[in-house]
């Protein structure tokens, strides 16, 4: 895929059909708890959702990135998914096979538009890439890390079900508007796009961690020669 320039952008064309919505701040607070769980069923891995699979009766470490997303994909198409593709309606899309090279993908029969692996790789791409999210590779060694695993991720389920779920983007909304190196009130952050945000994020982190350690080397307990020029840097997101 191409350098994914977005930060002015609006929407984000993976093809002439199917193209991904950038939201604002104010418009993914809106519909919080729904936007959210869409992006992490569009992006997540099936080490990500191992408990789930685990559940129905499917190994994690038997299937893919993509077939992970046809698994979930009857459940995504209930939702109201136009914050993240627009128009473009899901309910109509059914399993075909492509005689091409016998493969599933999914079809609207009326349209025409095909989601195939590709397509669905990019999707995931362009969401990660708005949200700062890494895809997650871990794979474990053997049937007994695989079962230690689940039961570490079954225990952090039950933890986080005893949880208040409070806002996670107000929390950071708020922390970020009180943070000096921030420039916008609690209104202007909610036109910003939800990239520009968490980009923000970012490099306000970046900024305060370069601050803290440039003390550090002042005060004489930090010792430059041992920096990287990542950390003498605080420009870069890398």
């Amino acid at each position: 895929m191409a350098t994914l320039n977005l930060l002015y952008k609006q929407e984000y064309a993976i093809n002439e059909h199917i193209k991904i919505q950038i939201p604002t701040v104010g418009e993914v607070l809106d519909n919080e708890d729904d936007y959210y769980t869409m992006v992490t069923m569009l992006t997540a891995m099936p080490v990500d959702m191992m408990v789930q699979l685990d559940d129905i009766g499917v190994d994690f470490t038997a299937v893919n990135e993509y077939e992970l997303f046809l698994i979930l994909f009857n459940a995504l198409k209930d939702k109201d998914t136009s914050l993240i593709f627009g128009e473009l309606d899901l309910k109509p899309f059914r399993s075909a096979v492509n005689p091409q090279n016998n493969t599933i993908v999914l079809r609207d029969k009326e349209t025409g538009v095909v989601i195939d692996r590709g397509i669905q790789g990019q999707i995931a791409s362009v969401l990660r890439k708005i949200h700062n999210l890494k895809r997650n590779n871990r794979k474990p060694a053997n049937q007994e890390a695989r079962e230690y695993m689940l039961q570490r991720a079954r225990e952090k389920m039950r933890r986080r079900s005893k949880r208040v779920n409070d806002s996670q983007l107000e929390e950071l909304i708020v922390a970020m508007v009180n943070t000096e190196q921030f420039h916008y009130g609690f209104e202007g952050t909610r036109e910003l796009s939800i990239y520009q945000f968490n980009e923000s994020v970012r490099q306000v982190i970046k900024k305060i961690d370069y601050d803290n350690r440039m003390h550090g080397v002042y005060a004489g307990t930090v010792n430059a020669k041992e920096l990287s020029q990542d950390d003498l840097n605080w420009l870069t997101h890398k």
